[in-house]
């Protein structure tokens, strides 16, 4: 018999560890594509494994953490790591919430968490911290923000909801030791 809490931290340890290995080799490979203000990061459709499991809320913060820590050295500073990772843990948690809520069969409320928590909460880092160095501009930070939220709209409808549409085809969440 396995150890529940042992598979459930290997999950979310793989979870981590992908999303950290997706981001920075796509910062490696293409500059700044997951670590700007418009930004197209690849490793945000793993966002859309909140929608099916619990496990992948710390998976994909701790993940984010990570990748996070590779753009202190792109001058975004403590911040991003902070920042970002908050707004992660934040739609990770309300994906989770809004799991069951469906239109047509595909979890769109939960796949807008992503867009609008981090549209808000990296929007206003990179409007205070970076656009007008410790003070707030609501037009910048709308801005900002938007650029964001659009960034990850586009991850998750172009792949998320296919993914999450692969996922409950190949029924693997319905596996109870996947959970």
């Amino acid at each position: 018999m396995r150890n529940k809490n042992l598979v459930r931290l290997t999950q979310a340890a793989v979870i981590a560890a992908l999303y950290a290995v997706l981001t920075v080799g796509q910062n490696l490979l293409l500059p700044g594509t997951a670590s700007m203000a418009v930004q197209f990061r690849i490793a945000e459709v793993l966002t859309m494994l909140a929608v099916f499991t619990p496990v992948a809320i710390p998976g994909l913060t701790i993940g984010c953490v990570i990748a996070n820590i590779s753009s202190v050295t792109a001058g975004l500073g403590f911040y991003d790591m902070i920042f970002g990772s908050l707004a992660s843990l934040i739609a990770a948690l309300t994906m989770y919430g809004l799991r069951n809520v469906r239109f047509k069969t595909l979890p769109i409320a939960a796949a807008l968490m992503p867009a609008l928590w981090n549209g808000l909460i990296v929007g206003f880092e990179i409007d205070f911290f970076f656009v007008g160095n410790l003070s707030f501009n609501f037009t910048d930070f709308l801005v900002q923000g938007g650029c964001v939220a659009l960034g990850e709209l586009a991850v998750l409808i172009v792949l998320g909801l296919p993914f999450c549409k692969m996922i409950e085809k190949t029924g693997i969440f319905q596996n109870k030791d996947m959970l």
